[in-house]
């Protein structure tokens, strides 16, 4: 199965849940970010730029834990900045675990080898390594020598341990389709569970301060679109956890609405609002995210800002939740779940 039986059935009876207490906007996964504070500075990062006035601020276990359960989402994707320099994250994973929450531990991968004795291998527990590419790429986006080495002994540790490895992978405007073709290979061979893609998040902190070298390395729609039909047979046999849903619309074979308040970010400021990627205010609670946010008035045609977003945070749940459905998708995410 492309993710655990546990995942699956806990999210799809959450979602039937929801459905049938008539919701309509509800939380599938939080972002939650103890901490903004990096060992790297990544080119096409947004979050050490934007909150620069904040970068040694931190959240408290106890303040993460309170926003695990405020927002109720069945996952955690715990992010950041890098999360595994934040001071007790074994302890938060573990306590979230406790909740009986699914945890996705976004990383670098360059402390996986030095912590990997403080975690436990279960199948809610998901590390999840960033890379964009092989060697010299990488290390290029990440702006340090040596760090897709580790990243690597850190994913081949883990994997020997036990532990569930999934990869989060950027593309950028001049990323070559058929390296990332062979990082999958590569990984494959390592035993990687799963990999994710997407394309670049134009992150307006990057534009505003850098705005040469986000027009360098962030793209347009029809960039993106351009981007993944060159990729589409490249990719196919490889472990996606990128859905076929969310992959039609990158390639520009169908629209999605953005589903943003499905995948909310609690940050050390607050609950960031709209968006993972604007920033027009930070809420003191989950429901005053939700509802004070005029959501009719984001999106494609309705917010500039939005205009070139593809982003898998605001459109992956989009997939997920059937919004735009077209007759045969819930059969061709079934099948995508099982093979």
């Amino acid at each position: 199965m492309r993710f655990p039986l546990s995942l699956t059935s806990t999210m799809t009876a959450y979602m039937l849940k929801k459905k049938l207490a008539g919701e309509r906007r509800y939380p599938l996964v939080l972002m939650l970010e103890p901490l903004h504070a990096c060992n790297l500075t990544c080119t096409g990062c947004g979050r050490i730029r934007e909150y620069v006035s904040t970068i040694k601020d931190k959240l408290t276990v106890d303040e993460c834990l309170a926003s695990v359960d405020e927002c109720g989402a069945p996952v955690v994707s715990i992010c950041g900045g890098e999360p595994m320099i934040y001071p007790q994250i074994e302890e938060l994973v573990a306590k979230i675990i406790e909740r009986k929450k699914f945890v996705y531990l976004c990383t670098n991968g360059m402390f996986i080898r030095k912590k990997l004795a403080g975690f436990k291998a279960t199948n809610r527990f998901f590390f999840n390594v960033h890379l964009d590419g092989m060697e010299d790429s990488h290390d290029l986006a990440v702006e340090r020598k040596g760090v897709f080495t580790e990243a690597v002994e850190g994913i081949k540790a883990a994997k020997a341990a036990g532990f569930i490895v999934c990869t989060n992978t950027t593309i950028y405007k001049e990323t070559d389709m058929h390296e990332i073709a062979v990082l999958l290979g590569y990984l494959t061979e390592l035993g990687v569970d799963g990999f994710m893609l997407s394309p670049a998040y134009g992150y307006s902190a990057v534009q505003e301060t850098n705005p040469d070298g986000a027009a360098q390395i962030f793209m347009t729609r029809e960039d993106v679109h351009a981007k993944f039909k060159q990729a589409r047979d490249l990719l196919r046999g490889f472990k996606l956890n990128t859905s076929p849903v969310y992959l039609e619309f990158l390639r520009g074979e169908r629209d999605l609405k953005c589903a943003a308040w499905a995948n909310p970010t609690r940050n050390i400021r607050g609950w960031k609002g709209p968006c993972y990627l604007i920033t027009d205010k930070h809420y003191k609670t989950h429901k005053d995210l939700v509802q004070l946010t005029d959501w009719d008035k984001l999106g494609r045609g309705n917010d500039p800002r939005c205009e070139h977003c593809m982003v898998h945070c605001g459109f992956e749940p989009a997939a997920v939740l059937g919004v735009n459905k077209r007759l045969g998708d819930t059969f061709k995410m079934a099948l995508w779940q099982l093979t």
